[in-house]
């Protein structure tokens, strides 16, 4: 079998190894297809906040088919669809440095053609969904969903408040929808304005044209603001200023966004706007499991392309 591997330098290393055999109460799944994201260029940049093991395994978005399983593995067996889980040791509850270890940094990824993992790092595939379909969830969409359901309640029929055209932020675009939110989407450009329409956003606002556009934010919502803003990238000022009272930003990604001024960001803004700012990591695989869940009830093929 062969596995990529993160070597000195950043680069991507191709190695050979016997195929591995499963120990007790893990399973060996033949990859079937991988999801590539922003964060696996920053791994091998080496700009990450997380540490990296020489020689790791790259990539943390995979999903594959069972082929065997190890002794006492009981919810398993040869044939199933499955998805890793990019932090194996996060089952359930807030995020913590006990359970940070992450697929393709600290843990050898899934950029292999075989892998080992615990029974408890891998949660099933929806049966709609094909590998292909499916590559994106563990990291890309699970992070969306971590970001509209794992702070303040959403409800139907408030306002959801996206940045760009980034993969986070297209699922983050559908999965709002699911949830009944209005969804408000800011992009550059008619091209991309045009494919957040056809995903069904309710308002684009094009920054090329609405450089304030928080401003425009809020004429869209008659003043009130966003109740949730997905930040992925860019000013988070003007996120701030494009919330609610008492709504709340979901901060994705380790890179603080810089004010229109260039200073740091205020705290009296944060007092003032009422705001919560949420930073968050992925999600865990109770999360990924509800979102599975979601998406097969509703037969969702989400589109992060």
């Amino acid at each position: 079998m062969k596995s990529y591997h993160i070597t000195e330098g950043g680069r991507l290393t191709l190695r050979e190894h016997p195929v591995p055999e499963p120990g007790p109460g893990q399973v060996l799944v033949r990859m079937r297809a991988n999801g590539l994201s922003f964060r696996d260029l920053t791994v091998l940049a080496g700009d990450y906040p997380l540490p990296v093991r020489p020689e790791v395994v790259a990539g943390c978005e995979g999903v594959g088919e069972v082929v065997a399983v190890g002794a006492g593995v009981t919810t398993l067996a040869a044939g199933c669809r499955v998805a890793f889980t990019v932090f194996p040791e996060w089952l359930d509850g807030p995020f913590g440095l006990d359970r940070a270890a992450q697929l393709g940094s600290a843990l050898d990824g899934t950029l292999t053609e075989y892998a080992v993992a615990a029974e408890r790092g891998l949660v099933r595939l929806p049966e709609h969904l094909s590998y292909e379909e499916a590559a994106a969830l563990p990291l890309t969409t699970l992070t969306a969903w971590n970001a509209l359901t794992g702070g303040r309640p959403l409800l139907p029929g408030e306002t959801v408040l996206t940045s760009g055209t980034g993969a986070v932020s297209l699922a983050a675009v559908q999965l709002a929808l699911l949830a009944g939110a209005r969804v408000i989407a800011t992009t550059s450009g008619p091209a991309r304005a045009d494919r957040l329409k056809a995903l069904g956003a309710h308002e684009v606002v094009d920054r090329s044209e609405h450089a304030e556009w928080q401003l425009r934010v809020r004429e869209l919502t008659d003043g009130r603001g966003a109740d949730t803003v997905v930040h992925v990238a860019g000013d988070l000022e003007r996120s701030v200023r494009a919330a609610a009272l008492g709504g709340e930003i979901a901060y994705v990604g380790h890179r603080v966004g810089a004010a229109p001024t260039g200073r740091p960001l205020e705290a009296g803004l944060l007092f003032g706007a009422g705001v919560r700012v949420r930073p968050l990591a992925v999600g865990s695989r109770a999360q990924f499991t509800a979102l599975n869940r979601a998406l097969t009830v509703h037969r969702i093929r989400y589109h992060t392309w």
